[in-house]
């Protein structure tokens, strides 16, 4: 295969899994040989972006400003002047400018345009502009019915699934009942060396759209039915979100279980954090384009509870059926969380879902476009 050039755009390079999926596409790239650019504001990848062997140039074509529209004629120039083969544009904004610059170029000069659809956004021409590439890729099934409902126009043979994936390596298989890794962490959570009870662990943001009260009723519909369960809300602790948790404090106060809660800022260590637990819980009111802690968790060789919608209700229909409970329904989550707790599910011993073929069938998606 020739050696292709891929620019990728999105609006900057700070945290998330955009951005995430693009520093595994740009290192794949570097990998087989191609050339990888990445245009953003910029952010803390950066810098891995660079040490992987792309390259970055940093232009803010992710802010809502009029001022914006100054960067067509950089991205014009720089499609141009370096041959670029494909232009991929992962959000909204820097794909109207992607597209925008392409247009302005002589047909014969055009890279190939692709699309990702990593979000389920809210239909209409804005979000539109996310199925218009020659080739749309969504991260999974769901969002695939979601742009064959909202946008019918854009054609079958356009749309290709290629969902996300974990490396498994970083997320090793741990025996259930192997104590090292909440032994490992206790260096920075000293109270992970006294918990004998079952510990459910709720990752995420500390935003009300994670689901942190209902696993709060979770817990307190555990205690009463005699299990004394230990709730770690880990990642929900971020500058700003003060007055957030102080209200889940109180809520846990008023269901009794306060002392069974243990609230914590993001870490790096999160397969830790997975192989800690006894149960992994996905309780996000919004559904997910994905879910990768489903994932992630089964990877590890943890059950995943969560509600049966979105992304992560498809990857646990899929992988882990009896982790899935239809939304918003409280007793049988309880319930649920009882007998996983009390029987553990036989867990898939292979992940389909892996960084490899992610990387692999979009790279292959690129050599398909560019001939």
């Amino acid at each position: 295969m020739r050696r292709l050039t891929v620019v990728q755009l999105l609006p900057a390079l700070h945290s998330g899994g955009v951005e995430r999926s693009t520093l595994e596409i740009a290192a794949a790239l570097v990998d087989a040989g191609h050339r990888a650019l990445v245009v953003s504001a910029g952010g803390r990848l950066v810098e891995p972006l660079l040490a992987s062997g792309a390259e970055h140039l940093t232009l803010d074509i992710g802010r809502k400003s009029l001022l914006t529209l100054r960067h067509l004629p950089t991205l014009r120039r720089l499609f141009a002047e370096i041959g670029a083969d494909i232009v991929h544009a992962r959000s909204r904004l820097p794909a109207w400018l992607g597209l925008h610059a392409l247009r302005a170029m002589p047909a014969a000069q055009r890279p190939h345009w692709v699309t990702t659809v990593h979000g389920l956004n809210s239909p209409g021409r804005y979000s539109a502009v996310m199925t218009s590439g020659e080739r749309v890729i969504c991260v999974s099934e769901t969002v695939r019915a979601f742009v064959r409902r909202h946008y019918p126009t854009v054609p079958e043979e356009r749309l290709q699934v290629i969902p996300r994936g974990v490396d498994t390596a970083q997320f090793p298989r741990v025996g259930r009942t192997d104590r090292r890794p909440r032994h490992a962490l206790a260096q920075a959570f000293p109270w992970l060396g006294q918990v004998t009870a079952p510990l459910l662990l709720l990752p995420g943001r500390g935003t009300r759209l994670k689901g942190h009260a209902h696993a709060l009723g979770l817990l307190a519909h555990l205690h009463r039915a005699g299990v004394p369960a230990q709730l770690w809300m880990l990642g929900a602790d971020e500058p700003g979100r003060e007055a957030y948790l102080q209200e889940l404090r109180q809520q846990a106060r008023q269901l009794g279980v306060d002392d069974a809660l243990r609230i914590s800022p993001p870490i790096s260590r999160i397969a830790e954090a997975y192989a800690a637990s006894d149960l992994v819980l996905q309780l996000s009111d919004k559904p997910e384009a994905f879910g990768r802690t489903v994932v992630e968790a089964l990877s590890v060789g943890r059950p995943v509870l969560g509600w049966d919608h979105g992304g992560a209700g498809e990857l646990l229909r899929q992988l882990q059926p009896s982790g899935a409970v239809p939304l918003g329904d409280a007793t049988a989550l309880g319930e649920r969380a009882l007998a996983l707790l009390a029987s553990p599910p036989a867990l898939p011993s292979k992940i389909p879902f892996t960084l490899q073929a992610m990387q692999r069938d979009t790279l292959r998606l690129y050599a398909n476009l560019a001939g």
